[in-house]
């Protein structure tokens, strides 16, 4: 998805479980922001970290890159092994390309704070 910017018209495109409603000692709801719900983006706080396959498929890849032709036959072919079971995480990764979380104030007056982008689509 990519280019949130802040001013930017959004649309929540899931519901959204925010957590327990409480009175008092007891726990009386569960609130929920629904999907369709538009706002607009105060702030884009940051990318979000990679996951660990993808980590660890750059960690692999440079190894191999590196010290694959110094590598022992069997040992060559397990790390090539290795990085051929990371590839569809590395091509999903490429595909989205970095991701950001975002501060969203939406119209009804709710505000979310470190909301991953991938929940909102531009209006």
């Amino acid at each position: 998805m990519g280019g949130l910017t802040e001013g930017r018209r959004v649309r929540l495109a899931e519901d959204l479980g925010i957590g327990e409603a409480v009175s008092g000692s007891a726990v009386v709801g569960f609130l929920a922001l629904g999907a369709g719900l538009e706002g607009t983006v105060e702030r884009v706080n940051g990318e979000l970290p990679e996951r660990e396959a993808v980590r660890e498929y750059r960690r692999l890849k440079a190894l191999f890159e590196d010290y694959g032709h110094t590598m022992p036959t069997e040992s060559r072919r397990r790390l090539e092994g290795e990085i051929a079971a990371l590839e569809p995480e590395w091509a999903a990764f490429r595909e989205q390309g970095n991701r950001v979380t975002v501060r969203v104030r939406f119209d009804n007056g709710f505000v979310l704070d470190g909301a991953h982008e991938d929940v909102l689509v531009p209006v």
